[in-house]
């Protein structure tokens, strides 16, 4: 029967199966082999009594060699196998972890630590392999040996084995009261090791901004802190450990001194063989390690067990955008609509009963102020988040009835916040295009502009991009997004506040790339800047979650309202930085 704490791991059990029941096997011939060692020097020590020759010596020598030779090979393969499985299963794991978290929604990426994922796929994976590995070999040896060392045991002096066994109550009882807090401690350092990892990490990738507040020492501070604390609940499991150990070995000394006392008296008393009494001392020595180990092992599987269940956590979360059962591929033509859409995060309001239509082929603008809903609606199309069914659609279609891989493979988003992968240039620009050839990723750099200061680069598009785009200014960094977005030949282009970080010169270059690009595609820009927004076919003003005002750009200046506002103030920006 498995522990319910390790039923995730059955359906990997299940997949080496054959493996361990070869392991199983070679764990039963190991032991018995290792258990007849005792039966051996017993018979010796009574045959030797009578009269010791060198025939007797020889036979016995080389029938104790030969059980150790073969408990030796049997032993061997037990850790191959044993050991090798566990290694393949926390390989099937970590990809199946891998996996699970590329399915998982965006918005598990906001609510959970980057530090604390990593911290689960290294730290907590070692720790179910040990479970799966060392403990599952430590515990099998340890059944297999006591209980054919029982058998001989009971079958030689019923009586001296009573006494032998009289502690097991009590240790056992001992086990399972250090187990469960070791399972709870252990969790709680897992919990810390956590926080450690999330601050390294976000420490590492916010390099930048540490440095430019001056936070060193601060932020060396408080990673000592969190380290201290670490340490601190660490030492009380070692502690715990410290104590479980000797605790089993006061257990064993006791059953010992008994099986001295009372089997030494009934030898004397001529009760008993030397033989018998000599082969019962050594099954007791024998039994010391494996007892030892079962300290061992709870420890393991405790800490195991804890793992387990953080890494369980992951695997039962569920992605919250999935293809609907219907859903499939369809081709796009690239029509967009918002039909009464409502939005809320966490039960808070974001977009009211918005409703706009953006025509296959055609450009939208969308403008607002901060915090309105611009990036929550065009996030929408994607369905980086989810409506409710039927409040965005596709060429009239629910967006839910296509499949989220077709769906995000005719859209080119690029987000507020530019990600680049610490790769070449060349792998950013391509990134999902895999039959990208070097003159399409030339014209996707060219029409963001973004291909003269790429050949400028010793590397040039070979050139390695540091961590997050590192090594690349704010404004190279769109700009190599947005030749990712062109590059995959979409049908509708999203482009969120995407020109921001370039001058106004670059970017009347790259919208001017784009008009000749995106004829005939369906584009949506969201900006601040109505050099960005004035010459989109429709333009649509967005403030506090609600369509306000729409039209061109000449249609929403005749209504002196907030399009118009923000023009004007844009003009006297520009006339004053021209004095």
């Amino acid at each position: 029967m498995i522990p319910k704490s390790m039923r995730p791991l059955v359906p990997y059990l299940k997949r080496y199966r054959w493996g361990l029941l070869t392991g199983a096997i070679c764990v039963v011939l190991s032991n018995g082999a290792w258990a007849r060692l005792p039966k051996v020097i017993g018979d010796a020590a009574q045959s030797l009594e009578s009269g010791v020759t060198r025939h007797k010596l020889l036979a016995f020598a080389f029938y104790v060699l030969g059980l150790a030779a073969v408990r030796g090979i049997f032993l061997f393969l037990t850790r191959w196998i044993v050991i090798g499985i566990s290694r393949d299963i926390e390989f099937d794991l970590r990809n199946d972890l891998f996996e699970h978290l590329e399915t998982l929604s965006y918005s598990y990426y906001q609510r959970m630590r980057t530090g604390d994922i990593m911290a689960r796929m290294t730290n907590d994976l070692n720790a179910v392999r040990m479970l799966l590995g060392p403990a599952i070999m430590y515990s099998a040896n340890t059944l297999v040996f006591t209980a054919i060392a029982l058998w001989y045991m009971i079958h030689n002096s019923p009586k001296l084995t009573f006494y032998a066994f009289l502690p097991l109550p009590v240790a056992s009882v001992v086990i399972q009261y250090f187990g469960h807090r070791i399972h709870e401690r252990f969790e709680t350092i897992q919990a810390m090791f956590s926080d450690i990892s999330a601050r390294a990490q976000e420490n590492f990738s916010g390099a930048r901004l540490i440095r430019a507040y001056v936070q060193e020492e601060a932020e060396i501070k408080a990673f000592e802190n969190a380290n201290q604390e670490y340490i601190a609940r660490s030492l009380k499991l070692v502690r715990l450990m410290g104590m479980l150990w000797p605790t089993l070995e006061l257990m064993l000394g006791l059953a010992m001194v008994l099986v001295l006392w009372i089997g030494g008296r009934e030898v004397l008393a001529g009760r008993m063989d030397i033989g018998v009494f000599t082969a019962f001392n050594i099954y007791m020595m024998q039994l010391t390690f494996p007892v030892i180990a079962l300290g061992w092992v709870v420890n393991i599987f405790q800490r195991g067990t804890a793992s387990l269940g953080r890494l369980n956590e992951i695997l039962q979360e569920q992605p919250e955008i999935k293809d609907e059962p219907e859903a499939r591929a369809l081709p796009l033509r690239g029509e967009i609509e918002f039909r009464g859409l409502n939005f809320a995060y966490n039960g808070k309001p974001v977009l009211e009963n918005v409703n706009l239509s953006v025509p296959a082929g055609t450009s939208m603008a969308i403008v607002g102020p901060t915090g309105s809903g611009k990036t929550t609606l065009v996030s929408l199309i994607p369905r980086i988040y989810d409506a409710a069914p039927g409040m965005v659609l596709i060429d009239g279609c629910p967006i839910r009835e296509f499949s989220v891989e077709s769906l995000r493979g005719s859209i080119g988003f690029v987000p507020q916040e530019t990600f680049l992968f610490s790769d070449r240039i060349r792998e950013n620009i391509a990134l999902g295009v895999k039959s990208a050839t070097d003159e399409e990723i030339h014209e996707a750099a060219e029409a963001a502009n973004i291909a003269q200061d790429i050949e400028s680069f010793p590397e040039r598009y070979r050139t390695m991009v540091g961590e997050r785009g590192l090594t690349l200014s704010g404004g190279q960094k769109q700009r190599t997004a947005i030749a990712r977005a062109l590059i995959r030949n979409p049908r509708i282009l999203i482009l969120d506040d995407a020109l921001s970080s370039v001058d106004t010169q670059t970017e009347d270059k790259i919208l001017n790339h784009l008009r000749e690009i995106m004829q005939g595609r369906t584009t949506i820009f969201i900006s601040h800047r109505v050099s960005t927004v004035r010459n989109a076919d429709r333009i649509a003003v967005l403030h506090e979650g609600r369509i306000v005002e729409s039209g061109t750009h000449d249609e929403l200046l005749a209504l002196n309202g907030y399009y118009s506002d923000l023009y004007n103030k844009q003009l006297l920006e520009e006339e004053l930085a021209e004095v």
